[in-house]
């Protein structure tokens, strides 16, 4: 029994420390590519240098903080998403609030913005992304006064064993219901060749494509379609990078007939994208709404950050920050979502993105994730081709 147990907690370990943003906190471009409006652009946080304020009190201490990934905060991605919620809530309820960007992807450097922000009056420090799980770890007990909320990943002191004090708080994303969504909305507008272009074989990735084929074949059983009848091309192409090959895969897919490519996978989105432009089809993008990046992004499965960073600041200020846990937030909490308002869906509606929404926070919809997905074996099937479909036909791409 005590053998079970360990190997049980070993294995919950490995899946929180791999579940990471499925694409990270990369943005698509790999640099700067847009402004969210009302931010102002700031110097990068070091030693030497404070980034300028982005608030309109003339406060030299900014309560709220927050550290960005290797990207920036008008990244389209995780950052951005991050930022908003804390501008969002800074802004309703007159708070100082800052942003420090990191010199460099490493510990060290993100335990500097840290502590920079600690020395600017920060209570509360946002960390959008895995790589802050070692520098958080490091920092709750080096700051027990300052509250910290980590996105997508959880503290450990590099063992990948989770250990959460009581001013951290952990958040997650069922990844695997957003890609429902995705699946269930691109067949119910029609289209019946799909690709699923994932980054690296990671959980959270997985849960996204699981997500996607099971929900292309509730809509494919909806509508009355035989077996077989949705075609959907699936690979992980073993980075999250935009690469000459990446694209080139994705244009092959395109010249073979596939409509609509799911990118799952950092910047991969930007190769599938540019495919997509060339070849006049569509993208599903990924975490965030990514409808700016090119018309070629019809919707795209999300994982609702701006909420729930303004949630989670709520908590702090309604003393009740829910420290020392981990939470994974779904339909049931609005913790994922489509973009109906940028969506360029002609024929899914509105309406039947609210019933089909209504049915999943219900539980009517029974939507496996990369655990309860498996083989005969008993092991989990990274690609999706054990999954109980019938109207949907998987091939794996390698």
């Amino acid at each position: 029994m005590k053998l079970f147990k360990k190997a049980l907690s070993i294995a919950l370990a490995m899946t929180l420390v791999f579940s990471l943003a499925a694409c990270g906190s990369k943005n698509n471009n790999g640099n700067n590519t847009g402004s969210t409006g009302e931010t102002t652009p700031t110097t990068e946080a070091t030693t030497e240098a404070t980034p300028e304020a982005t608030d309109n009190s003339g406060s030299d201490t900014y309560e709220i903080a927050l550290i960005t990934d290797i990207g920036t905060i008008d990244d389209k991605s995780f950052n951005q998403g991050s930022w908003e919620g804390v501008e969002a809530y800074a802004k309703e309820n007159n708070k100082t609030y800052k942003y420090y960007k990191p010199t460099e992807k490493s510990d060290e450097a993100y335990l500097t913005s840290i502590d920079l922000a600690v020395k600017a009056g920060a209570k509360l420090i946002v960390c959008p992304g895995y790589l802050f799980e070692v520098p958080v770890h490091t920092a709750q007990t080096k700051y027990p006064e300052v509250k910290f909320i980590i996105l997508d990943g959880v503290p450990h002191a590099g063992d990948y064993t989770p250990d959460i004090a009581s001013n951290s708080y952990s958040i997650f994303y069922a990844e695997q219901e957003a890609g429902f969504l995705a699946g269930y909305a691109i067949v119910k507008e029609g289209n019946t060749k799909l690709g699923f272009m994932g980054g690296i074989a990671v959980p959270a990735v997985i849960r996204y494509g699981y997500g996607f084929v099971q929900g292309a074949e509730y809509a494919a059983k909806e509508l009355g379609l035989a077996a077989g009848s949705v075609d959907v091309k699936y690979t992980y192409v073993g980075n999250f990078d935009a690469t000459p090959d990446n694209q080139a895969k994705a244009a092959s897919w395109y010249n073979e007939g596939t409509e609509v490519i799911f990118a799952c996978g950092g910047a991969v989105g930007n190769s599938v994208m540019k495919a997509a432009e060339a070849a006049g089809a569509k993208v599903i993008g990924v975490d965030v709404d990514q409808s700016t990046e090119s018309d070629t992004v019809i919707t795209s499965s999300m994982k609702n950050l701006k909420k729930s960073v303004y949630d989670a600041l709520a908590t702090y200020y309604a003393n009740a920050f829910p420290g020392g846990t981990s939470v994974t937030l779904d339909a049931t909490t609005e913790g994922v979502e489509l973009p109906m308002d940028t969506s360029k869906f002609t024929k899914f509606t509105a309406d039947d993105y609210a019933a089909i929404y209504d049915k999943i926070v219900k539980k009517e919809v029974t939507i496996l994730n990369d655990t309860t997905a498996v083989g005969s074996d008993g092991a989990a099937i990274a690609d999706a081709s054990g999954l109980p479909v019938e109207s949907v036909k998987v091939e794996v791409v390698k």
